[in-house]
């Protein structure tokens, strides 16, 4: 079972992905912010992170980059509600990016996608 770390400052989107992600079949740990993310990576080596942007604390441009500091290979799908960081270059070295939609069919699309990816590159 793939484990998938949601880091999302508002709680009731923490609360709506992991029940939609744990009827995909995925473990789903969450985080509220970027600090949480990082102490809670270091735990559970997911398999893929969905990070949101606009955080308290540290915000999810930071965490990635130290995300990625940690392990070059971990997916990370950058979920916002603001479409224009998808021009800043700091996001670009993540494996995607979805904009928030109430309908999860595109986040759940783009989690199976980079898992795919990453299974094959860690063969």
């Amino acid at each position: 079972m793939s484990i998938v770390l949601v880091v999302d400052d508002d709680r009731n989107q923490r609360t709506l992905y992991s029940r939609e992600l744990g009827e995909e079949g995925y473990e789903v740990v969450t985080a509220a912010d970027g600090r949480e993310a990082l102490e809670v990576f270091a735990l559970r080596s997911p398999d893929v992170v969905v990070l949101d942007v606009q955080m308290p604390n540290m915000d999810g441009i930071e965490t990635l980059g130290r995300l990625l500091s940690a392990d070059r290979r971990i997916p990370v799908i950058l979920h916002t509600a603001y479409s224009s960081y998808k021009t800043n270059f700091m996001t670009w070295s993540a494996d995607a990016y979805v904009v928030k939609s109430s309908d999860l069919t595109e986040l759940k699309a783009k989690i199976r996608e980079v898992l795919g990816g990453a299974a094959e590159g860690r063969a």
